[in-house]
């Protein structure tokens, strides 16, 4: 959760500059789809654009992925792009603009943040520390979940069954 919204205020803030910084692909990534998905990613170009992603049309059921926000390097690029298009096809028919990019931006950092039951390394969970302490609105995520709690003493206590 905290991962999450250290991406999401990143990319808010790497969007607003109109500097976010993008990794071009070694080898370009070919991702089947739909025809009504190709279509989406077809129309939807500069959109995608405005999230780091240079995407194009292949053939008629099929896209390919040249360019990713450097900051989702690590992420699974496919499922990321189906997650996003599946978003857009639920939202088109907003009229704010502002809100859906905000939209699309949290569903980038959610599907392309650390997930439940991924061991981190301590450098890993020291440095997401670090970035919380610099980071607005870090004690939550995106979608409302505490990012930390704070316990006493006695509520360790009888976590660990003592006291009795």
């Amino acid at each position: 959760a905290a991962h999450e919204r250290v991406v999401y205020e990143q990319l808010k803030k790497s969007q607003a500059s109109d500097n976010l910084a993008r990794q071009q692909l070694l080898v370009p990534l070919q991702i089947v789809v739909t025809e009504s998905e190709a279509n989406l990613v077809d129309h939807q170009h500069a959109l995608f654009d405005s999230f780091g992603f240079d995407i194009n049309r292949l053939g008629d059921t099929s896209i390919v992925v040249r360019t990713i926000p450097n900051i989702l390097s690590t992420a699974d690029i496919p499922q990321l792009i189906r997650d996003v298009i599946a978003d857009i096809q639920k939202n088109c028919v907003s009229t704010r603009v502002e809100q859906l990019h905000n939209e699309m931006l949290s569903s980038i950092a959610c599907h392309g943040s650390i997930r439940a039951n991924r061991t981190m390394t301590i450098h890993e969970m020291n440095a997401l520390l670090r970035c919380m302490e610099v980071t607005e609105r870090s004690n939550q995520c995106n979608h409302g979940r505490p990012t930390w709690i704070q316990l006493s003493i006695s509520d360790l206590d009888k976590l660990f069954l003592r006291g009795r």
